[in-house]
């Protein structure tokens, strides 16, 4: 399936849509990985060897993948210094701030709700 160009239309943000630039955005961005990585940057700059250590359980293999994703959907803006080795810097941009203060509100949520979901979990023996 091809995604459409974004041209400013109302259709092209409806999540309804198989062909939706903002469905494949929320696919993009709805992964455990680039929540947390979108958190732990908060409004630090941080390398890829700091990210790594701060996001427990990432491989190298999906925080690159992740980090190419967020910085092609504009989310995230990387840097890289003319060094020896190379240091390469990442940072969330305006757009991605604000949905960072979306992320917050669903880990404020996650905090608030967790005794219940797990309440139910038990309740279905899951």
């Amino acid at each position: 399936m091809v995604t459409k160009q974004y041209s400013g239309s109302p259709e092209d943000a409806d999540l309804t849509r198989a062909d939706s630039l903002a469905r494949e955005l929320f696919s993009d961005i709805a992964n455990k990985w680039a929540l947390l990585i979108i958190e732990t940057l908060g409004e630090r700059t941080l390398r890829f060897s700091e990210l790594r250590n701060e996001i427990e359980g990432i491989s190298h293999k999906m925080l690159t993948q992740n980090l190419r994703m967020l910085e092609r959907n504009a989310l995230v803006e990387r840097e890289v210094h003319p060094t020896v080795p190379p240091r390469v810097e990442y940072t969330l941009t305006e757009p991605g701030q604000a949905l960072k203060r979306t992320v917050d509100g669903m880990c404020d949520w996650t905090h608030r709700y967790l005794g219940h979901i797990e309440a139910s979990r038990r309740r279905f023996g899951t």
